[in-house]
């Protein structure tokens, strides 16, 4: 939701027609959160972000994958809820991406967490190799050990990482919420059209303000168990 309108992110991308058809079939509708959430910070490194100030143009030419400005505008945002989160008791979670040969080096390693958002000790990390923070890692079982029953999304790309891991979460039988001002992608159609289509089907997305009020209310409902140490896996 666009607070500054008041308004659906996907207003005027998504007809008014195919909105109701939507509607009709029973999606667009309020999934709701839980009392035991988690953060997740998806793949918010220099390979997506790459270095403040530049234009999105620039940025992909020394990191391919880019999101540039977009990127930028939502970090701190993201450090909002992470400061918050961490205030609250509420687990946090990272993802970034497996260092390859051809991984850019200079002047930051492309798989590198941005330092804006850098996890604490006793938070987890987790390496991942494909779209979704659930595959092939441990991030699953962390959840369930945690207690945790809400996953609150953020990071990139709205259009893959992001979607692939709210998907997953969804099939795992988790709520999910979806921060639109905390998702970003390196360009808006495709992240506003899946901003659309992840409300529908699998969960809600969410205002920072109104995940900032759940966080508030939230914390102390977790399960006894703690977050031990960083943990990477490949």
């Amino acid at each position: 939701m666009d607070q500054a309108r008041g308004r659906p992110a996907w207003e005027g991308l998504i007809p008014a027609d195919e909105i109701e058809v939507y509607r009709r079939a029973g999606y667009q509708k309020r999934y709701g959160l839980g009392r035991r959430p988690a953060l997740l910070v998806v793949d918010v490194e220099y390979n997506f972000a790459g270095l403040a100030g530049e234009d999105l143009l620039s940025s992909i030419a020394r990191y391919r994958n880019s999101c540039g400005p977009m990127a930028w505008d939502a970090i701190p945002r993201i450090a909002t809820l992470l400061r918050l989160a961490r205030e609250r008791g509420i687990p946090v979670a990272y993802t970034h991406g497996v260092t390859r040969p051809d991984t850019v080096r200079s002047p930051r390693v492309g798989t590198d967490i941005v330092d804006e958002l850098a996890p604490r000790e006793g938070e987890l990390v987790v390496a991942k190799e494909a779209a979704s923070a659930f595959f092939g890692t441990s991030l699953v079982r962390h959840l369930v050990e945690w207690g945790v029953d809400t996953v609150v999304h953020t990071g990139c790309v709205t259009s893959g990482c992001v979607r692939a891991s709210v998907v997953d979460a969804a099939a795992y039988g988790f709520k999910n919420a979806i921060v639109e001002e905390c998702v970003f992608d390196r360009a808006l159609v495709p992240h506003r059209a899946n901003l659309f289509d992840m409300d529908a089907k699998y969960g809600d997305v969410m205002s920072l303000a109104e995940i900032e009020g759940y966080f508030s209310r939230s914390g102390g409902e977790r399960s006894s168990q703690s977050q031990e140490g960083v943990e990477v896996s490949s």
